[in-house]
């Protein structure tokens, strides 16, 4: 996957959804890190064909014909045994009903090293769990958690978010678990440019409009890729879905639990896929929410994306145009969309001031910051006075969606997840696109799924073509035959992951029950629905799960 402002999960303040990250599942620098789409076709009605299609209906998905993802052995090889019965030291940390403790798997599964204090052939992987309470551990067992990204933190998530927001009774169950993966967060994260650098790379323009803004583009991707390979070395080839979803297996079976029983968000629906697919007789109860489909190519992906975000833009656009202070106008949802392009056209002329003097609102930051506000429809009051704002030449506000889509600090740092975006995403999939060439002749077909944001999001899908290390996946289907059963959640007009991913997952997991949300914003567990919460709760604590084709409205 590429770059992208859709498959990874943001975290945090006004600008987060209830899981806390943003998501997309491509890769990390600005629009720079835009796209996933999906070839669809553009209307007023129904953007991009997805949002209102029939729950129950089978998705017929290009990647029919993708191989399967084959199980491993049952058993753990004996080179492996040693990481299976490390034993953790917990220590207390962050607040007192916190523990952490450091995990040792293998630099590479196919080579493991024999010690593990053999601190270059192994990498350490940070975990924090919930304490035991009232002296044992609880009847549940462990319930491990990724919020997505790739590159988002599930320590911050677990000890910031999931520890509040999670039901009591799933709080009650289990032992909330978050282990950042390999090269995220606090387990040996990946490394590319410095917060200067990341400020200039935000801004490089995504949509080029000759061959000087074309080279322009293709060498901040070049200089990200040479970053990231001389910063991080080795662990940039070893950062992987799959050898992230060995490391769960790792750590579910140090923690003592026969089966893994897990809630995955946006990217973690594919991580907790793959774990499924690659150990299905030790998947116990898994929830995907947001769901990604792995059949999928990383240009099919971006494309599909691009057209989740053009149905967020129309379902936020429906809801401006009633009001009488839309900063898109009055006539219709086609009219706000053009005139939002033409916001674009004008900033990309001539960048707008903020509150910083040394940082003006470019074109591509202005899109990012639109983008940020499609995760979530509580964000959309913030998005039109944003609008309203730059329309009469003030562009803080859209700086700070932004920003906050980036996770840059107020002090000018910048999060890891936009290094480990694109780390995993370029490892997991080839290369949307080799060159500038092929991008620009994918133009078209990307502003047919969004004349609004497929441009730029077909741009932005080039960046795993300069990338240093070879992709090490592709595209397959997950069947996961023998594993017990697993809730597939879809939100009908989720922009990071449209609802279509859903029923792609859903219709290769053999034990899948389907759950759709008929609404807006990404993912859908824990924002509201009282329907999707019963039926996941019950199953992660009562282990009875709903009925596939389960509908909320």
């Amino acid at each position: 996957m590429s770059q992208s402002h859709a498959s990874r999960v943001r975290r945090g303040g006004a600008s987060r959804n209830r899981y806390g990250f943003r998501i997309r599942y491509g890769g990390a620098a600005a629009l720079t890190a835009v796209a996933l789409l999906l070839a669809g076709c553009s209307s007023d009605g129904n953007s991009s064909g997805q949002p209102d299609a029939d729950p129950s209906a089978k998705s017929t998905r290009a990647g029919a014909d993708a191989p399967p993802l084959e199980p491993l052995p049952a058993k753990v090889p004996e080179d492996l045994r040693p990481y299976y019965d490390q034993k953790l030291s917990w220590r207390s940390c962050g607040l007192a009903e916190f523990e952490c403790a450091t995990l040792r798997v293998p630099l590479d599964y196919d080579k493991p090293a024999d010690d593990l204090k053999d601190a270059a052939g192994t990498v350490g992987l940070a975990v924090t769990r919930t304490k035991p309470q009232g002296g044992g551990e609880p009847k549940g067992g462990s319930l491990q958690i990724n919020p997505g990204g790739p590159g988002g933190s599930a320590i911050e998530y677990v000890q910031q978010s999931a520890a509040l927001a999670y039901p009591p009774e799933v709080r009650e169950h289990y032992s909330l678990v978050g282990m950042d993966p390999r090269g995220v967060g606090r387990s040996e994260p990946i490394e590319c440019l410095s917060d200067k650098q990341m400020d200039a790379y935000t801004r490089v323009d995504q949509t080029p409009d000759d061959a000087k803004e074309t080279d322009a583009l293709t060498a901040a991707y070049d200089k990200f890729a040479t970053g990231c390979e001389k910063r991080t070395g080795k662990l940039l080839g070893h950062v992987s879905t799959v050898e992230a979803a060995r490391d769960m297996d790792v750590l579910r079976a140090v923690l003592g639990d026969k089966k893994l029983n897990y809630v995955g968000a946006s990217y973690g629906t594919y991580l907790g896929a793959t774990y499924a697919g690659l150990f299905p007789e030790r998947s116990g109860r898994l929830v995907l929410d947001g769901a990604m489909d792995p059949s999928l190519s990383a240009r099919r992906v971006n494309r599909e994306q691009t057209a989740g975000f053009e149905t967020a833009f129309k379902a936020f656009a429906r809801d401006c145009v009633t009001m009488s202070d839309c900063p898109l106008g009055k006539d219709g949802v086609r009219q706000a969309g053009k005139n939002l392009s033409a916001l674009f056209t004008k900033i990309d002329s001539k960048p707008l001031k903020t509150d910083d003097p040394s940082r003006s609102l470019t074109e591509s930051l202005a899109t990012t910051g639109v983008i940020r506000a499609m995760y979530d429809e509580g964000s959309w009051p913030a998005l039109r006075e944003a609008l309203t704002a730059a329309k009469k030449g003030d562009g803080a506000q859209l700086l700070a969606l932004s920003d906050d889509y980036y996770e840059r600090g107020p002090d000018g740092s910048y999060s890891n997840i936009m290094f480990a975006n694109p780390a995993v995403n370029c490892l997991d999939l080839p290369p949307a696109f080799a060159d500038a060439a092929a991008a620009r002749k994918a133009v078209p077909s990307f502003e047919k799924a969004s004349p609004v944001f497929g441009r730029g999001f077909a741009w932005a899908a080039l960046n795993c073509g300069e990338w240093p290390v070879d992709a090490t996946g592709g595209p397959h289907r997950i069947a996961a035959k023998g594993a017990d059963p697993i809730v597939v959640v879809g939100t009908t007009r989720d922009p990071a992951t449209p609802y279509r991913w859903a029923q792609g997952l859903a219709g290769q997991l053999s034990p899948a029950r389907l759950v759709t949300y008929k609404g807006d914003g990404h993912t859908a567990y824990l924002r509201g629905s009282d329907c999707v919460d019963s039926a996941v709760n019950a199953y992660l604590v009562q282990g009875k799960p709903p009925k596939n084709g389960t509908t909320c409205g």
